[in-house]
This record gives structure tokens, sequence and C-alpha cells, in this order.
């Protein structure tokens, strides 16, 4: 049982990192486009990288895009 809740917590710590990293790329990348969708670095959004990974990243972004419509 503690080697999964471990696993588990360490899973979690990887996908927020990557989650936010790329967060934060695509953001530069739009900025420099001149899109103006940008989504925040808080509790929230790492909270949705750590638990769904880049496919929460992309829901983000696709929450972001549908504001602008």
């Amino acid at each position: 049982m503690g080697e999964k809740l471990i696993r588990a917590a360490v899973n979690f710590f990887v996908r927020s990192v990557t989650g936010i990293a790329l967060i934060f790329f695509i953001n530069e990348f739009l900025s420099l486009q001149g899109i103006s969708v940008s989504v925040g670095m808080n509790p929230g959004t790492v909270l949705t990288s750590g638990i769904l990974g880049v496919p929460g990243v992309a829901l983000l972004y696709g929450i972001g895009f549908y504001g602008i419509l």
C-alpha cells in the first residue's frame, strides 16, 4: 500500500511540473504569435495538470480559446 501511494505522489508531481512547464512555453509561444490566449499558473491549473496530465493542459487551453469566441 505504501509503495502505491509513493508512486501515485511521484506521478502527480511529475505531471504537475510537466504541465506547468507546458503552460509556460505555450503561453510564450502564443504571445510571440500575437494570440491573446493565456492560461494562468495557479493551484487550479497545477491540480488539473497533475490529475489529468497533458490532456488537462489541452483542456485548459480549449476553455481559454472557447472564452474568446
